[in-house]
Parts: C-alpha cells; sequence; structure tokens
C-alpha cells in the first residue's frame, strides 16, 4: 500500500489515492483497524489520520476526500486535510490547475491553490456557510435555537460558556483568559467536552485566547484525535464564534495561531474562507499485512 506523507501546519496524515483502486482495494484501505495500525506512532506510519482520495461522487468535482481520524471513526470534513490533498491532486495527481473542487462529508469545496514551477504551497478553500442551529450541529435541546454563551457544565469544573457551529463537524468554542489556560483546559477537560451528552455525534472542542480585533490563539482538542498541532475547521468555527460574540472585527481576515501556524480566515456572508499551507514530508509503501494490530481502546470517559 503506497501513501503519501502531508502535513499542514503539523496536522500529519497518509494520504492514499484510491480513484484507480479496486473496490476490495479501496475497502480495505480504509478499513478502521487498519487506519487505526496506520496512524499508530510507535508500531506503525503515525499520523493524526489517513485521507483517502476517491472519485469524485457531485457532477463537476475532481475528486472526493474521505477523512479517517486515527481512532478509525470518520470525520465529516478536515480543512487541513483538504489543503494536503488539493496538493497532492495538483502536484502529482494529474490536476496541475489552479482551481479544483473536492467533494467531502460536508459537500463539494472549491479550493485556490497558490503554485511556483515547484509545485502548489497554499490553499484557500471556500469552507462554506457555518451551521449555527441545534439540529444542524447536532447538539440535543431546541432543534432550531442557537448555542451561544451557553453554560456547559464539565465534572468538577465550574460551567463555561461555550458557543457552537459546524462548518460541517460540529465545534464546541469556549474563550479563556490566556494561551496557557488553553493548553491547560484542552489537556482536562478537552476529552470529557468531546464525549458531553450534548453531542450525539460527540464534537471538537476549541479553547480560545482572543489577542486582540485580529487575532486569536487557539488549542483544539480534536473528536477522535485528541490534542493536535492544527485544526482548519476548528479555526473556522472559532473565527465564527469570536465574530458571533462580538470579540474581532468581522470586517477582515482573522489571524488564528495554533501550535503549528497560522491560518487566516475569512467570514463573508457567503461563507467561510481558509488560507494556509500544506506540505509532502515523505511517499513511503506499507504491507498492511505486517502492521501490528492493536484492539481500538475502551471508551473510559463517561458523558456529562
Amino acid at each position: 500500500m503506497r501513501f503519501a506523507k502531508y502535513q499542514g501546519l503539523g496536522n500529519d496524515f497518509l494520504v492514499v489515492d484510491l480513484r484507480a483502486a479496486t473496490a476490495q482495494d479501496a475497502a480495505d484501505a480504509q478499513d478502521p483497524d487498519l487506519v487505526r495500525a496506520l496512524c499508530d506512532r510507535q508500531f506503525g506510519v503515525g499520523g493524526d489520520g489517513v485521507l483517502a482520495v476517491l472519485p469524485p461522487v457531485t457532477p463537476g468535482a475532481d475528486a472526493r476526500m474521505r477523512v479517517l481520524n486515527a481512532d478509525g471513526s470518520e470525520a465529516e470534513m478536515c480543512g487541513n486535510g483538504i489543503r494536503c490533498v488539493a496538493i497532492e491532486l495538483h502536484d502529482r495527481g494529474g490536476l496541475r490547475k489552479p482551481r479544483m473542487v473536492i467533494d467531502t462529508g460536508a459537500g463539494p469545496l472549491a479550493c485556490e491553490l497558490e503554485s511556483d514551477p515547484i509545485g502548489a504551497h497554499a490553499v484557500t478553500v471556500a469552507m462554506g456557510k457555518p451551521w449555527l442551529l441545534r439540529r444542524e450541529i447536532p447538539m440535543t435541546g431546541a432543534p432550531e435555537e442557537r448555542c451561544i454563551e451557553q453554560p456547559l457544565e464539565i465534572g468538577g469544573e465550574p460551567a463555561r460558556p461555550v458557543t457552537c457551529v459546524s462548518m460541517g463537524n460540529p465545534h464546541a468554542v469556549t474563550f479563556v483568559h490566556s494561551r496557557d489556560e488553553a493548553y491547560r483546559l484542552a489537556r482536562e477537560i478537552g476529552p470529557h467536552v468531546e464525549h458531553h451528552a450534548w453531542f450525539p455525534k460527540r464534537t471538537n472542542a476549541e479553547f480560545a485566547f482572543v489577542v486582540d480585533r485580529h487575532e486569536i490563539d487557539l488549542v483544539v482538542w480534536e473528536r477522535g484525535c485528541g490534542i493536535t498541532l492544527a485544526c482548519g475547521t476548528g479555526a473556522c468555527a472559532t473565527a465564527v464564534a469570536a465574530i458571533l460574540t462580538g470579540r474581532v472585527d468581522g470586517t477582515t481576515a482573522v489571524k488564528v495561531n495554533l501550535p503549528g501556524g497560522a491560518l487566516a480566515i475569512r467570514v463573508r456572508d457567503d461563507g467561510v474562507f481558509m488560507r494556509g499551507p500544506a506540505m509532502r514530508a515523505y511517499d513511503g509503501e506499507v504491507n498492511p499485512h505486517q502492521l501490528q494490530r492493536r484492539p481500538a481502546m475502551t471508551d473510559t470517559i463517561t458523558p456529562t
């Protein structure tokens, strides 16, 4: 099985191009047990997930991206991942053009690529409009209501106001007083937010410190992965939440600083636009039958 190892601001993936694979080979490559084995950083290759590149399903789209988290679960969308897939398709996948459309679990998304003679190096993704209603996220409660600065109770911690946004996948954003507090809370309560009873499909958890009206420091506990160096959809959701709550200026791009680097997020009437880099680290080949497949970890988080 051949793969390309990519990273977008340190959020790392195995990109597997399955467009020409047989149906059986494509199914085998997306098997949750294999995904867990591949992403295991001690016994496998290591990564935050596997990005399966498949034939498109939408007329006019160029390809489809399926996002498989390190724990074998599937995510609807991955902002850093789609930039990696777009660059792989541009540089080596036969789609050397400045604009392409990629099908995702959040629908078809347009990607504008910036390149030089060597290859593409940055991508602006039209992420679509944010979904704000509880039924859209999805979360419990009155289906047609928004969740803006609502107190969320987590174990022994004081209730924290959260604003919930879907960028095709669910996010619960809380604003904190410092970057250090963001790291601490991501470690301590991130997994509890992910599994909270409010979120029937679990959620990503964002801990954001507003630097000024145009800049945010962000730490994300990703659903199915834990703390990662970057999360593109999380950066988009956080910028939306910051605008909704009046914390940043929505007339210009918001710089969102993640542990692995910065993304530029622009929230407009016609949707959210994310610009950032991605880079291929190396190519590899692995025999799936030689990987040590360990059982999935038993879920020990009690929903609260």
